[in-house]
């Protein structure tokens, strides 16, 4: 049988690296599950893969899109499982790597049938947003869906105004559509992890916002500031030089929230991953893993 296998992991783990290293064993492209890649010119800020990684190893779903172009998980199902099945045609094995937890999932597990937002409605709520900020969103919110209401994190704009926005496209409450049923896929699905010891591992996050601000993140993130509000761009080490450039803090102190929002997003990957049993751990830290072997008697 055909096999999906997906390289997951926290931020700064080293996904990338060992990805291309096992497509060129292997012979295969890599699917990027990252909702940040996607878009076109956040390259550093996003830790793309490198023209000269591009080269080596086909790559989809990086650079796709314009950051003001809407997208979502269950787009990514849809476009990311009929992309699978036609490299199928040509490769056994077929390579998804990321650590957006949502977007693995979507293809894994499948998301719930979920309604096309029109763009009015979405133009709408985010006047609404920028206007009045999220109170009248979480009320609305709670009058329409109070079952959804009192377990989302309220502290999630986007979270909450995804759900108010299918409410009132559907005419239903949000709850009614997600029924978390896991959708059967015409492939086989091979899961490995990547972590390292804690301390290194922060260690290689702060060492690489050192390194982004040296490849330029600063010209990157300031070409992007007119266009701040966009939800793209509310992504760690953009946000944080938004602040700056807003005067509202030193670059010192933007770069010290960047390492340490990477930190806390990376805690937060792994928390969400170690739930899945279906996961095969590996340890980078640990020297004697042969790491390419080991993945390769998985498949």
């Amino acid at each position: 049988m055909k096999t999906l296998l997906v390289l997951l992991g926290p931020t700064g783990v080293g996904k990338t690296d060992w990805s291309i290293l096992l497509a060129e064993k292997i012979g295969c492209p890599i699917l990027s599950a990252d909702s940040r890649q996607i878009y076109k010119g956040m390259t550093i800020g996003t830790a793309a893969p490198t023209g000269e990684q591009l080269n080596r190893v086909k790559h989809y779903f990086v650079g796709k899109l314009s950051p003001d172009e809407y997208y979502s998980a269950s787009l990514f199902e849809d476009e990311a499982v009929e992309m699978i099945q036609d490299l199928h045609k040509q490769h056994d094995t077929v390579i998804m790597s990321g650590g957006s937890m949502l977007y693995i999932d979507a293809v894994c597990n499948g998301i719930d049938e979920i309604p096309t937002v029109d763009d009015a409605l979405r133009l709408e709520i985010q006047e609404l947003y920028k206007k009045e900020g999220i109170d009248p969103i979480r009320n609305q919110l709670r009058l329409l869906d109070p079952e959804f209401y009192n377990v989302v994190d309220l502290k999630n704009p986007k979270r909450i105004i995804h759900a108010l926005e299918i409410c009132l496209m559907s005419g239903k409450p949000y709850s009614l559509l997600r029924t978390n049923k896991k959708k059967p896929r015409p492939f086989r699905i091979v899961k490995v992890g990547f972590n390292r010891d804690r301390d290194e591992l922060y260690s290689r996050i702060n060492q690489r916002v050192d390194i982004m601000i040296q490849d330029g993140l600063l010209e990157e993130a300031r070409g992007f500031y007119p266009n701040r509000q966009l939800n793209s761009l509310n992504t760690v080490g953009y946000k944080e030089l938004f602040d700056y450039f807003d005067g509202n803090n030193t670059l010192e102190y933007a770069i010290d929230k960047i390492k340490q929002h990477s930190r806390n997003y990376a805690r937060k990957q792994i928390t969400w991953f170690k739930r899945d049993k279906d996961i095969n751990w590996i340890n980078l830290s640990d020297p004697n893993i042969n790491v390419l072997d080991t993945i390769e008697s998985l498949l």
